[in-house]
């Protein structure tokens, strides 16, 4: 019983080790327009021009199919301050026409002007 409980804890310690180390924001790529949708589906993302005021990241974008319809939408995230900079989490997107709404678990990192996204 023992080993299990310490065999348990140590990949426990293991795995928290490992998400910290890959929480190093300011290593993380430029953010690049355009980019592949978290959504998949061949859908490019553009446009993404991220502000932060008033405790969120609010930019507009446009979702790209593959066929090059465009939608025209926004998104708002919770800014939080991390490692000197602002992390942009817990996105919400909203089409401009107002027809669909939905969440996001991109993120986004800005420090010193420079946006860095994450690559989940």
């Amino acid at each position: 019983m023992r080993n299990t409980i310490a065999t348990a804890a140590m990949a426990l310690a293991l795995a928290i080790g490992h998400v910290a180390a890959a929480e190093d924001y300011a290593s993380w790529p430029l953010l690049r327009d355009p980019f592949p949708s978290t959504g998949g589906g061949g859908i490019m993302i553009g446009g993404y021009d991220p502000v932060v005021a008033d405790g969120r990241c609010t930019t507009g974008f446009t979702a790209t199919t593959p066929d090059g319809t465009v939608y025209r939408n926004r998104v708002e995230f919770d800014a939080e301050p991390h490692q000197g900079g602002i992390l942009c989490t817990r996105g919400r997107w909203r089409s401009e026409d107002g027809s669909a709404t939905g969440t996001t678990p991109f993120r986004v990192f800005i420090k010193d002007g420079v946006r860095r996204m994450a690559m989940e």
